[in-house]
């Protein structure tokens, strides 16, 4: 491996802005969604095919998830939590392609993920609470709590870039360490694990972006104020 998760390639440049590989890969995992999206859904149908049926499938899959998590309808946070999902999960999964490294290996990817998810805390905080009320949940329960409450708003979100770093990094590096040591075929049992390691680790960070958001929208509501329908 010529790149170090701290020090990614430059492909090419943009006048003075170097433009790196996780980038590059970035971008065509978003050409790749979003025109699988676009293609797959232009020709939607009442009495649905094969393959509207799958999208079907995974877009209830996630409102189910939405609900049991957030307690919640679905709706407001399903282009957010569909999104994050399917682009780590298949960042993750483009390690399996050769000499393709993820971008979730890398810290900047992460810390930008990051970054998304804090910022759509604060977007549905303020928006369901408004800026007042949003800004009481941090004297939740005393108003001497203001700084702790604060600093775990950003302490969160940190754990969150490293988890999903650290993970994927190590994945990566393992599989490239036995690669380099046994040959082809012996590192696909490996290959296999990485599969459910990213599936997981996709699943696991936007659990927790759902139980942020949930958790900023709880500590400014009554707990008898909330309800979903069934």
């Amino acid at each position: 491996m010529d790149s170090t998760p701290l020090v990614a390639r430059v492909v090419f440049s943009i006048g003075p802005v170097p433009v790196t590989e996780p980038v590059v890969i970035t971008w065509a995992i978003i050409a790749l969604l979003a025109g699988g999206a676009a293609l797959a859904t232009r020709r939607l149908t009442l009495v649905p095919g094969t393959l509207q049926t799958v999208l079907e499938m995974v877009a209830e899959v996630i409102d189910d998830q939405i609900r049991s998590t957030m307690r919640a309808e679905p709706q407001p946070y399903r282009a957010l939590v569909g999104t994050l999902f399917l682009f780590i999960l298949t960042a993750n999964w483009s390690s399996l392609i050769p000499g393709v490294e993820p971008p979730t290996a890398h810290l900047e990817t992460d810390a930008a993920l990051g970054l998304i998810v804090f910022v759509a805390t604060l977007y549905f905080g303020i928006r369901t609470l408004g800026p007042a009320g949003y800004a009481k949940t941090f004297m939740e329960p005393t108003i001497i709590m203001l700084p702790v409450n604060v600093v775990e708003v950003f302490t969160r979100t940190f754990s969150l870039i490293v988890r999903l770093f650290g993970n994927v990094m190590a994945g990566v590096f393992i599989i490239a360490i036995v690669l380099s040591l046994a040959g082809l075929l012996v590192p696909i049992p490996l290959m296999a694990l990485d599969l459910l390691t990213g599936s997981v680790q996709a699943y696991i960070f936007t659990a927790l972006t759902m139980v942020f958001i949930a958790s900023a929208l709880d500590e400014g509501r009554p707990q008898t104020g909330r309800s979903i329908t069934s």
